[in-house]
């Protein structure tokens, strides 16, 4: 099955499976990207800052969810359709700690035809959600999709 932007209905809303941040997460990450900051990396420095422990990189939690993202149904079949990722931010609401478990809401929350009537814009917002129930981060995506509209349009153009 394949979504286009015509499928999308404000308000759609998806939630992830879970997944555990572990040790191993944190160390690979910061090895990956290179940040090594002590609250990421220095069990002593961090259990004396206001967090009371090493703190996951935001940015190791944001990669997480768009992992969890790619899992879904709807990443699955919306993705032949997606032609291009046009924002994305990120706001991190929460400290997340190794252990924490989280998972991810997603929300269409705008959505509009681009000038090319083919495309359309879609808006979502993630929110990692922690096993207490707390969002810990939310990003904003903006993806330029495909419309259903467009691929009748490019059969009729191959006939």
């Amino acid at each position: 099955m394949r979504y286009y932007w015509d499928d999308l209905p404000l308000g759609l809303e998806v939630v992830t499976a879970a997944r555990t941040i572990t040790e191993a997460d944190v160390v690979a990450f910061a090895g990956l990207s290179g940040d090594y900051n002590r609250l990421h990396t220095d069990a002593v420095y961090a259990g004396q800052s206001k967090f009371g422990q090493r703190i996951a990189h935001g940015m190791l939690v944001g990669s997480i969810m768009s992992g969890l993202n790619t899992r879904t149904v709807l990443n699955q079949c919306l993705e032949p359709s997606i032609l291009g990722l046009l924002e994305m931010s990120y706001r991190f609401a929460k400290p997340t700690f190794v252990g924490d478990t989280i998972k991810v809401r997603i929300l269409v929350t705008g959505r509009r035809l681009a000038s090319d009537a083919s495309r359309g814009v879609v808006e979502f917002e993630r929110q990692g959600i922690n096993q207490n129930g707390e969002t810990v981060c939310v990003c904003s995506v903006k993806m330029l999709v495909a419309c259903r509209a467009q691929q009748s349009n490019e059969h009729i153009a191959e006939a």
